[in-house]
């Protein structure tokens, strides 16, 4: 008898070449997704919903750094709720040898937040809050799952509040360049 086993093609989500402003985005392309000729990419988020509700994925972070070091982060379940929830991230199981798990002990249970679609819990009465009306997206310059502006900030701009970067205690690994993956 012949057995065929199905193979699962890892799909990119998003590919952040140089930390530029690229991410920073409004609701509706991040919904639907966008590129260019460069090679930053972002999947849309109707679609990354749509393939983790219909499947077990594993997310997977490929982190260079500044130094051109790569490192990386994987988490054995990684689902995104349709639109209706604010495209809600459940993410857990790290693994990976970056030294934390930014992405689930900062982001897990977060809605998506863009700078024209505010859905971070993040309220203060600093002054950066205030300039940015609590508001990551706008403060971070990327669109993302923000808790507080979280730790894993790779729609980030380099240079802008610790933009582009996976953070962990008070350690900033600065990004060159990021990956996120769809694996099975």
């Amino acid at each position: 008898m012949l057995h065929v086993t199905a193979h699962c093609i890892p799909v990119l989500i998003q590919q952040n070449i140089d930390g530029s402003n690229f991410f920073n985005r409004s609701w509706a392309e991040f919904k639907v997704g966008f590129n260019d000729s460069r090679g930053n990419y972002w999947l849309g988020n109707d679609l990354l919903s749509q393939l983790t509700l219909s499947g077990h994925y594993k997310l997977r972070f490929d982190l260079q750094l500044l130094n051109h070091s790569w490192c990386w982060a994987e988490y054995s379940r990684f689902t995104v709720h349709g639109e209706s929830s604010n495209y809600t991230l459940h993410v857990s199981g790290y693994s990976g040898n970056i030294g934390f798990d930014a992405l689930g002990r900062y982001h897990h249970g977060m809605k998506f937040t863009t700078y024209d679609r505010d859905n971070d819990p993040w309220t203060s009465n600093s002054t950066e809050s205030r300039q940015y009306n609590d508001n990551c997206a706008k403060a971070i310059g990327g669109g993302f799952w923000y808790g507080n502006c979280g730790r894993c900030r790779v729609n980030g701009v380099r240079g802008r509040d610790f933009g582009f970067s996976w953070i962990f205690e008070k350690i900033y690994l600065h990004l060159q360049r990021s990956r996120m993956w769809l694996t099975c």
